[in-house]
């Protein structure tokens, strides 16, 4: 399919759910965007939703989001299936999206799998992209953002990025044989320019 014939099918029918997956580094808020520039649709991702509990939540859950981006670790699943409910269940959220930074273990996953059906739609496409631990961490600590707006912290400081890969790398492989499974994993090579990337991306969704 060309893309011409690509966008006007998706416009006709925009209701496509998209999963960015890879580590820190790799570039899925970059593509994320440029994707949702093209198709139109809004972002979540993980992040947005612990950095907004952080700052907007005075109970239990801002507390533990508060709490684990001081310490440079992920929200537990428990908490981050509160905050995701939340999101997927918005009307807006069935008319379609891509994800970012969710899921990152089999258990969010399936939770993911889980709500989309009970709301009526489903992962069409996860598009992995692959980078290697030593550029993710060349990455991170160039990016040297901070903990929260006004901190003197690093978010990326090389303790908090090593911390934060080692977890990430624990569940790599199960994720992918998952969605492999499914038949709805795509692999792009994301040491290339975030353009190259990008046409990777659309060839992809293309075929």
């Amino acid at each position: 399919m060309n893309e011409e014939c690509f966008y006007l099918a998706f416009s006709i029918n925009n209701s496509m759910h998209i999963v960015f997956y890879g580590p820190e580094g790799s570039g899925k808020g970059t593509q994320a965007k440029l994707l949702a520039e093209k198709l139109r649709l809004p972002i979540l991702t993980s992040g947005d939703l612990v950095r907004d509990a952080a700052a907007t939540d005075d109970g239990v859950i801002g507390e533990t989001c508060r709490k684990a981006l001081s310490g440079g670790r992920y929200v537990a699943d428990s908490e981050m299936f509160v905050l995701w409910k939340r999101r997927l269940k918005q009307p807006d959220a069935a008319k379609g999206w891509i994800m970012d930074g969710f899921p990152r273990n089999i258990d969010q996953a399936k939770f993911l799998d889980e709500k989309a059906k009970k709301y009526g739609y489903q992962v069409d496409k996860v598009i992995y992209l692959k980078l290697s631990q030593e550029e993710s961490v060349h990455r991170l600590v160039a990016r040297a953002r901070p903990l929260h707006t006004g901190s003197q912290e690093l978010h990326d400081s090389p303790e908090r990025i090593q911390k934060r890969l080692s977890v990430y790398h624990e569940n790599e492989q199960p994720v992918l044989a998952y969605y492999q499974n499914q038949g709805i994993l795509i692999e792009v090579n994301g040491e290339q320019t975030p353009e190259q990337v990008h046409q990777d991306v659309l060839a992809h969704l293309r075929t």
